[in-house]
């Protein structure tokens, strides 16, 4: 197991200045200022802690309860431990830093890294998901976790879609945002024209009784499909449905919808299977 670099620094001031990367958590402005202008991110619990130590994100540091080092161990284990520096607080001091108490023990801050290009994310990808105007950062995490289970193999988001690396979004998604090669498409909705014209079966997921049930999709080997999803609530635009095939998951009439990450891991799973 890889060791730690030191014995932690124990931490009993939340203005202490070595740990003002995790004050206000739940202050979004705040943080927006904050994680651009420094260029990091916040990873949430001692699972989402391993996932974003074994991906592209470099860790910076790591603020824990006590009880969770033996955790924080695990997750950096085959790391190098020895970059990343470790702080030790009570929940007091966690609760009063952050803004909120802490339950699963573990924050840390790691670099965002240069932006990934959308035609890498394509590139040796065979099923993607495309979001439109998703600003709810969990839906966002729940559907990058069911993404990475059934093997969707990337993210693609329009310029209004929440960030992949707000705290909220990664917590949720235990970490698999950070495993998950996801991009910027622009220009929007043009790019979507563009995916198609690349070779691309683009089908964006509707509740509309007209479009062509999901179940009636037929893929071959070597069928590269990019599935749609639209917010909560307006769904896809109007713009972004007229640049793709129409498919809908049947539901019990009466009903209005399904939320959209459930509705995108069932029809990921249609699509997969």
């Amino acid at each position: 197991m890889a060791p730690m670099p030191h014995v932690p620094d124990q931490v009993n001031d939340p203005g202490d200045p070595r740990i003002a990367g995790y004050v206000g958590l739940t202050d979004a402005q705040l943080r927006a200022g904050y994680e651009a202008a420094h260029g990091l991110f916040v990873v949430e619990g001692h699972t989402a802690l391993g996932r974003a130590a074994r991906s592209r994100h470099r860790l910076r540091s790591v603020l824990c309860l006590p009880g969770r080092l033996a955790a924080v161990r695990t997750a950096l284990d085959g790391t190098d431990a020895a970059a990343v520096a470790v702080y030790v607080a009570e929940r007091t001091v966690l609760a009063a830093t952050a803004g909120f108490d802490v339950h699963r023990g573990v924050l840390a801050l790691a670099e965002r890294g240069e932006p990934v290009d959308a035609g890498a994310v394509m590139g040796t990808a065979h099923t993607l998901l495309v979001l439109e105007g998703l600003s709810d950062q969990e839906n966002l995490g729940a559907i990058a976790r069911s993404a990475r289970a059934l093997g969707v193999d990337g993210l693609l988001l329009d310029p209004t879609t929440a960030d992949p690396l707000g705290r909220r979004a990664v917590r949720v998604s235990m970490g698999e945002l950070l495993q998950l090669p996801w991009a910027r498409l622009t220009p929007w909705p043009d790019a979507l024209t563009a995916l198609a014209d690349g070779g691309w079966r683009v089908l964006a997921l509707t509740p509309a009784p007209d479009a062509v049930d999901i179940r009636s999709v037929r893929r071959v080997p070597g069928d590269r499909i990019a599935l749609l999803l639209g917010a909560e609530g307006p769904g896809l635009t109007a713009a972004a449905m007229a640049r793709a095939e129409r498919v809908r998951i049947p539901i019990t009439a009466g009903v209005d919808s399904l939320n959209v990450g459930h509705a995108a891991a069932i029809a990921a799973w249609q699509l997969l299977a």
